[in-house]
């Protein structure tokens, strides 16, 4: 019988089938928590620091105090790992507010809780990666950043959600969303790029995007090879009208799009920058200087 995995919360290991949240955590009630996805390659536990930094951030916006610090959150997380034989895995590490009462306010939470679960991902088909992906922007209008923005990575993802319906409704892989200007923003969970005459063009964070880990790896790839690389407003029809447009994130990796709304992007194949990109990303991820290793 197959061993069954461990989940990692508040210090203590629970068997998957075991691993619960009480009904009155606020994560579950409110969405009020944070949270990091990460990726762990051959042993390595790829951007650690990184995601775990932003964890942090995510947490002070939401004046959320994390009850470890971020060594220790940092060996909670190998240790998990560790305990599920794991080299390659998706990781997702929580932070909610904790158990409280039925109301919203914050204070009736004195303890937020931190879980961690070590498993494995899979949100793209095998033929992403060789024929793009279709998408289809979406009629939900990602959040501003005056509310609860995606530049806080936090558990309310209903925006998401209801993109991604949008999406399989139409028979597309993937969303995208625009801000309330009407500019893109990001996908439902990846940031986008667009490539045009040989500049490679990524929306800022004032769209409501998250400041991806991913994508800023895959900006300075770019500009390592050579290309310009820029902050911009994006319209929908720079995106319909783009030579090249890729996704990157961490359950996503780079991933090209050859579609947008039944118009073709470029030649409808991944492109030359992207392909660059994507060889690029998967090198790094052997590379000990980008990651953590599960085992010294």
């Amino acid at each position: 019988m197959e061993k069954e995995l461990q989940v990692y919360i508040d210090g203590i290991y629970y068997p998957k089938s075991q691993a619960k949240v009480p009904v009155y955590d606020h994560g579950l009630l409110y969405g009020d928590g944070v949270f990091e996805g990460i990726r762990a390659y051959n042993g390595i536990v790829f951007k650690l620091k990184e995601h775990i930094s932003r964890l942090y951030r995510s947490a002070h916006t939401l004046m959320l105090k994390i009850p470890l610090t971020e060594e220790e959150i940092t060996e909670a997380v190998l240790e998990t790992l560790r305990k599920n034989s794991l080299r390659d895995a998706y990781i997702r590490l929580v932070v909610t507010r904790g158990v409280g009462d039925l109301g919203l306010d914050p204070r009736k939470c004195p303890k937020p809780s931190v879980i961690i679960i070590t498993d494995t991902i899979s949100i793209m088909s095998s033929e992403a990666k060789e024929k793009g992906i279709s998408t289809v922007i979406s009629w939900v209008r990602r959040h501003p950043v005056d509310t609860t923005t995606h530049e806080i990575k936090s558990l309310n993802y209903l925006n998401s959600v209801l993109a991604k319906m949008e999406a399989t409704a139409y028979g597309a892989d993937e969303a995208i969303g625009l801000d309330k200007t009407g500019a893109i923003s990001e996908g439902v969970g990846e940031n986008l790029f667009i490539v045009k005459d040989g500049k490679v063009f990524t929306p800022p964070s004032s769209t409501g995007a998250l400041a991806g880990i991913t994508a800023k790896l895959a900006i300075e790839f770019a500009k390592n090879l050579g290309y310009d690389v820029a902050e911009a407003n994006i319209t929908p029809f720079q995106l319909f009208t783009a030579d090249e447009a890729f996704f990157t994130g961490t359950a996503a990796e780079v991933v090209p799009i050859r579609e947008v709304n039944k118009r073709q992007i470029g030649n409808g194949k991944p492109g030359p920058v992207t392909k660059k990109l994507m060889a690029a990303f998967e090198k790094a991820t052997s590379d000990r200087a980008f990651g953590v290793p599960i085992y010294p």
